[in-house]
């Protein structure tokens, strides 16, 4: 028996090109059960996540197996598109793969917690489906019990690797909590829209969207539970909220000191921070000057994000280790 494993991920393939292999989480049994039908192998099981399509399979001839599927494949590639975007793992490599996947070490957010559940989803879906018996199933056992010594024995996650998670770490250490704090978000991007997300998750009660397009502030506003303010009104907001994150593409600034000091005597001078991701910057720096307030740009934030994940980088070895000592301490099958 042979294990062998076909896949292709964010450093392989464009999004264009990962969407075209994508399951859907609710499909992932059905795919496992397919891909074991049309490969002719005894097992298989499909990890599909917004960076990944993996698919693995175990048989007697690996070699035949991966040819067999890639075949089957062609039908999602662009013939206008030649390059290959898929890596092929048989045999132990293939064992390390999944356990370096399962660990968050081959994410493309170094250390991130969320591909272990996902990856355990496709397993149970694989599982529930008849599609995996006893060589992947004691692979995925090891891969899990690996991701969690590697998490539980090392420090690839410390530290907060985005300009969200890097802005709510920050704004944690200002107000000590963030339980029923309120915030408004000027621009309705993307990153904004994260930050504020993440705001959410660690107790922020309250969040005002204010954007030149006052329809698309209220989108914006009505997904995350809050309320859409006009864009020549969001002053008025300013006396009441805790933290103000702003991403427009305004060429100038929009927050002035003369903002902030209209309302300082109303907000009885307690903390106010500020979270500028634009580029050009949204606030005069000049408002980072003002006693109680704490202002932090797009190249700041970056900059914190870029020393954490340098860190994480410096653990990777220790993971490694971890891998390699699970793997020698028993023979799995198909390697």
């Amino acid at each position: 028996m042979e294990l062998v494993c076909l896949g292709l991920n964010h450093k392989t393939a464009s999004i264009d090109v990962r969407e075209r292999f994508a399951v859907g989480p609710n499909k992932l049994g059905e795919a496992s059960s397919k891909l074991v039908n049309e490969s002719g192998a005894d097992e298989g099981l499909v990890i599909s996540t917004c960076n990944r399509t993996e698919f693995y399979l175990a048989g007697e001839n690996g070699k035949a197996l991966i040819t067999q599927l890639e075949a089957h494949l062609q039908e999602h590639i662009d013939s206008n598109d030649p390059q290959d975007h898929f890596y092929r793992k048989q045999g132990e490599d293939a064992a390390r793969h999944i356990c370096r996947v399962a660990s968050g070490m081959d994410s493309m957010m170094l250390g991130e917690t969320e591909i272990f559940g996902q990856v355990k989803q496709a397993y149970q879906a694989a599982l529930g489906a008849g599609a995996t018996k006893g060589v992947l199933n004691k692979l995925f056992q090891t891969a899990f019990r690996v991701g969690k010594k590697v998490r539980s024995e090392t420090n690839i996650q410390t530290g907060s690797t985005s300009v969200a998670s890097v802005a709510v770490e920050l704004a944690e250490k200002i107000f000590g909590h963030l339980k029923n704090s309120r915030v408004i978000v000027i621009g309705a991007g993307q990153t904004s829209r994260q930050t504020a997300q993440a705001l959410m998750s660690r107790g922020a009660s309250t969040v005002f969207v204010t954007n030149r397009s006052f329809e698309r502030a209220n989108e914006l506003a009505d997904e995350m539970g809050g309320k859409a303010v006009k864009f020549d009104e969001w002053q008025s907001v300013l006396a009441g909220v805790d933290v103000v994150i702003s991403a427009t593409s305004s060429p100038h600034s929009v927050v002035m000191p003369f903002h902030v000091e209209a309302v300082r005597s109303v907000r009885k001078y307690r903390p106010l921070f500020f979270i500028d991701i634009a580029v050009p910057r949204d606030i005069d720096p000049a408002v980072g000057e003002i006693e109680e307030v704490y202002l932090y740009d797009i190249d700041t934030l970056e900059d914190l994000a870029n020393e954490a994940r340098e860190k994480r980088q410096l653990h990777l070895q220790e993971c490694e280790a971890i891998i390699d000592a699970e793997l020698n301490k028993q023979k799995l099958p198909g390697t």
